[in-house]
């Protein structure tokens, strides 16, 4: 019957195919939606593991400074740094938005880094390109994904930025490709007003009565000069000495400096466990919906190929063939169409994926998973055609 199963199958060999072909476009749609979910997940490690930090330090009640805005006075590091177990504390902004070059703009997330070398907290860990941040102000080092090139000139708010390095994989949460720039630019960029801001500060604090009196001399400069002042950052930092754990160092810090303290761990759960929350649960409906798409179109296919052949089904009873038999005819069928649509589907899925403007990662265990799941799929969709061909009367091969 095996080879009866193969003549079948030959006898209808474009209706096999095209179907085949259908349902991988179909297979590899569901392996990219898998993908784009383990993208997002990697896209959250890859952030943590390239800020280099063990522990960070963000305002008070906040899940920052990823999840949340955070802002925090840029002179904490200080006394973060002289807390027992702590390596290095570095301060650090994060700012997503649109960076200009030309006449174009790319969606990008610009770190503000402190002063020092590779291998500090926040910087690059490495670049394919080009060198790293030399100066204080007005030098940039950009992901590749941004499309940026060596000497390229950045505009960042009021400011620009010369390349001078490029990195690769530096991605946020959501799958920005990250700027680099010094951290007085980059809190300049996300703290300092504009220009007509500022002078409509400036009118509103000179009407207050409270801020002009006249026998404190220099409170109202001071007061303005709070005002347009940019001495917040969003996040220490820090890494601990080897020989202290996570909970030891952050423990302090939490009660001493009433700030909210996370370590990888609890990071991880906050990237993974908020942010893409909603999407993995969008994704996994179009899983499903996927799902029952591909099981229909086996099971109307294995149907039509089961009707063609009821007089052959109906001979093939006559001459005593076992119902057994039959049915494993047509699971045959049923089974090789999954495994063509299986090999079309990740072929697709493979090809597309680079083309993907976020990064879509197909892992071997989604792709084992996948092909038992489709396997199983074909094995149910067939039952419906097993049922009927096991109803079908010997006598049909006589009447017709």
């Amino acid at each position: 019957m095996i080879s009866l199963a193969g003549r079948d199958i030959l006898h209808a060999w474009g209706k096999f195919i095209f179907t085949g072909v259908g349902l991988g476009l179909l297979i590899g749609v569901t392996l990219t939606m898998a993908g784009v979910y383990r993208g997002m997940v990697d896209d959250g490690k890859v952030l943590l593991d390239n800020s280099g930090a063990d522990l960070w330090v963000v305002q008070k009640d906040t899940l920052g400074p990823y999840a949340e805005s955070s802002s925090i006075p840029d002179d904490l590091w200080r006394s973060i740094r002289t807390m027992p177990g702590v390596a290095e504390a570095v301060n650090v902004t994060y700012l997503t938005m649109q960076v200009v070059k030309g006449s174009k703009d790319v969606r990008a997330m610009v770190v503000g880094i402190t002063a020092g070398e590779a291998g500090t907290p926040g910087w690059p860990p490495q670049l394919v390109a080009g060198r790293q941040i030399t100066r204080s102000h007005y030098e940039a080092v950009a992901d590749i994904a941004t499309g940026f090139q060596l000497g390229d000139v950045l505009k960042i708010r009021r400011n620009h930025y010369t390349v001078v390095g490029l990195t690769r994989r530096m991605v946020s949460s959501s799958g920005d490709p990250m700027v680099f720039i010094p951290l007085k630019d980059a809190q300049e960029a996300q703290f300092l007003k504009d220009n007509d801001a500022i002078l409509m500060q400036r009118r509103r604090t000179e009407a207050n009565p409270a801020f002009n009196r006249p026998g404190v001399p220099g409170l109202l400069d001071a007061v303005i000069a709070s005002q347009t002042s940019n001495s917040s950052v969003n996040a220490v930092l820090v890494r601990i000495q080897p020989e202290f754990s996570q909970k030891e160092v952050a423990e302090p810090i939490r009660r001493w400096k009433r700030l909210t303290v996370y370590d990888r761990a609890q990071m991880e759960s906050i990237l993974v466990g908020k942010l893409i929350a909603t999407s993995a649960k969008q994704i996994g409906m179009f899983l499903v919906i996927l799902a029952l798409v591909s099981a229909a179109i086996v099971a109307f296919i294995i149907y039509t190929l089961t009707m063609d052949k009821i007089r052959e089904i109906a001979v093939l009873k006559l001459i005593g063939t076992r119902n057994r038999t039959i049915a494993w005819m047509i699971l045959q069928q049923a089974l090789v169409l999954g495994v063509i649509g299986f090999v079309v589907g990740k072929i697709s899925a493979t090809f597309a994926a680079p083309l993907f403007p976020k990064y879509v990662l197909l892992t071997p265990a989604d792709s084992v998973l996948g092909f038992f799941a489709v396997l199983a799929i074909c094995v149910l969709s067939s039952i419906v055609a097993i049922r009927m061909a096991l109803k079908v009367d010997p006598a049909e091969a006589i009447g017709g």
